[in-house]
């Protein structure tokens, strides 16, 4: 397949799809094509899409689950205003335990509590859940066989990293309301943990 043309394909490909898009995927989608182009030519059509939106108001960035074309984070208030709808609002606690999560995983509900000094409320593990951020990795071989947690892809793809190694170093985050100001926080009473 022409170079030019696999491009354009791809660009519809990237632009229509809701998630991120794999090279494999990518590939699978040509099959049946008499000209279906091998997983090299998609990976150097991809390396030139990147190139040509270098200076643009999109990016095509590779995160764990493969590819996908979004706006650049430079133009977010911008793009912002095109919806009337507030971002969800993220407790500090809820922050706080995706945190734990991503850099002691696997852990468990008690071990969390341990280090936040507070107990944890059952709808945080929930929301993390359902936004597909956190998901089960097991059970810890101690008595009750409490459930270890850990992130899952949905997590990096959501923060535009490929592995949890992109993830910042815990010296580099001073404060997270600064680090990480698109999340609004809801003040949340805490119970102490007994």
């Amino acid at each position: 397949m022409e170079q030019a043309r696999l491009q354009t394909i791809l660009e519809a490909l990237f632009a229509a799809s809701d998630k991120p898009l794999s090279v494999s995927q990518l590939h699978e989608l040509f099959a049946g094509d008499i000209d279906q182009p091998g997983k090299d030519e998609i990976r150097q059509a991809i390396a030139e899409l990147q190139q040509k939106y270098a200076d643009g108001g999109f990016e095509l960035r590779q995160v764990a689950s493969g590819f996908r074309l979004q706006v650049r984070a430079e133009f977010e208030t911008w793009v912002a205003r095109l919806w009337e709808q507030k971002p969800p609002r993220y407790s500090r606690a809820l922050m706080e335990t995706l945190a734990l999560i991503a850099y002691r995983q696997p852990i468990t509900r008690g071990e969390i509590e341990d280090i936040r000094g507070v107990s944890l409320s059952t709808n945080i593990i929930r929301t993390l859940q359902e936004r597909d951020w956190v998901r089960p990795l097991g059970h810890k071989e101690v008595p009750g066989r409490p459930t270890l947690y850990g992130t899952t892809r949905e997590f990096l793809d959501y923060f535009n990293l490929k592995s949890l190694n992109e993830l910042p170093t815990l010296s580099e985050i001073r404060d997270l309301d600064q680090y990480n100001p698109e999340f609004e926080f809801d003040n949340e009473p805490e119970v102490a943990a007994s």
